[in-house]
């Protein structure tokens, strides 16, 4: 393979911000503190893992001719996020990117793909598997035929996903003690360094999750909690923690389609049956309100899979999942972000609850 490699100086993704919410920590009880990865140049955090594995495989591949001007064409199966960071991550190292997204995927999505500069986007099957299945035992091997230097892009099975991903971690550790210069935080004197209680994520297929959790090994934070997230119809990740074994839904239900992996990877699901790891599973409803009450107060627009966060800020359940939870607990929510809203779905979606 013939793969045209002058790009490995660019990286597709940022260190974004940590800032505390004043009105998350108030509806909590506690210190709220916000990792921004909806800043993410694809939209979301999808950007890190994605990226890492981008730089990655082109990294590894060796140039056979000089004078090759064939570029990597980097294949991605996704419900839109993953899509997205493949396609800027593609763009932004000088390949090409073609994206499978399932039935499920919305035309506002579909749209942002192409408008990024994906390759082709192509939709098939009910779900993300497939839709995968479709990506790897066809369209590839049509692209193989054709001699193009196709590469696979998993969107969150992967070891240099999770190696990106463990970049969020590793960001909180080294951004939290400068917070104190900026925001008043309960039980935190001046000069000192808050410890992290509790870190909230949402979990999909379990990327996220996974990277967050090797962040949290690589650093020694053996006391800090691990809170995934899902909502009801996309909780591959919670059945398989209660059941001890890896589950395989039966059909995404969820409106929350960026959560939609019928089946968690096997490496979240080794995680999540830590003593330090919690799940939670919450309906669609209340992930919905959730994302417009963290618009009108937080002035962050984010799709419901990400809003499912927060909405344990304002439940009120997040003191049953953080040990010795009182008003001078940190925790940090991962804005994990996503593409897959606007006002106008915000719209749609308040006017169908009611």
């Amino acid at each position: 393979m013939t793969v045209k490699t002058a790009t490995h100086t660019k990286t597709p993704w940022i260190e974004t911000p940590l800032i505390k919410s004043a009105t998350l920590s108030s509806a909590a009880g506690c210190n709220i503190f916000l990792k921004l990865e909806n800043l993410q140049p694809s939209g979301s955090f999808k950007s890190r893992g994605i990226g890492n594995f981008l730089v990655s495989k082109l990294a590894a591949v060796q140039s056979t001719s000089a004078n090759s001007t064939k570029k990597a064409h980097f294949y991605c199966s996704s419900g839109g996020n993953a899509g997205l960071a493949c396609v800027h991550g593609a763009v932004t190292l000088g390949c090409e990117a073609s994206i499978v997204v399932p039935l499920s995927t919305t035309e506002y999505m579909i749209a942002k793909l192409r408008a990024a500069g994906a390759t082709d986007v192509i939709q098939k099957g009910a779900s993300w598997q497939e839709a995968d299945d479709y990506l790897t035992g066809t369209l590839m091997a049509d692209a193989t035929a054709r001699g193009e230097a196709a590469l696979y892009v998993p969107p969150f099975d992967a070891q240099e996903i999770w190696d990106g991903n463990a970049g969020i971690t590793r960001e909180i550790v080294k951004q939290l003690p400068e917070t104190e210069r900026h925001y008043p935080i309960n039980g935190v004197s001046a000069n000192a360094t808050p410890k992290v209680d509790a870190i909230v994520c949402s979990a999909g297929g379990g990327g996220l999750f996974s990277g967050i959790m090797q962040g949290i090994d690589e650093l020694g934070m053996d006391k800090t909690q691990v809170i995934a997230v899902e909502t009801e119809g996309a909780d591959s990740f919670a059945q398989a923690v209660a059941k001890r074994e890896l589950v395989t839904l039966p059909a995404i239900t969820s409106l929350a389609t960026s959560l939609g992996a019928r089946r968690v990877c096997k490496r979240a699901f080794e995680y999540g049956l830590r003593d330090t790891v919690s799940n939670v599973v919450l309906s669609d409803a209340e992930g919905i309100r959730a994302c417009r009450r963290f618009l009108d107060e937080d002035r962050l627009l984010v799709e419901l899979a990400c809003g499912v966060c927060p909405a344990l800020c304002y439940n009120g359940k997040l003191k049953e999942l953080v040990p010795g939870f009182n008003e001078n607990s940190v925790v940090v929510l991962v804005i994990c972000g996503g593409s897959n809203m606007s006002f106008e779905i915000m719209d749609k979606y308040m006017a169908d609850l009611n």
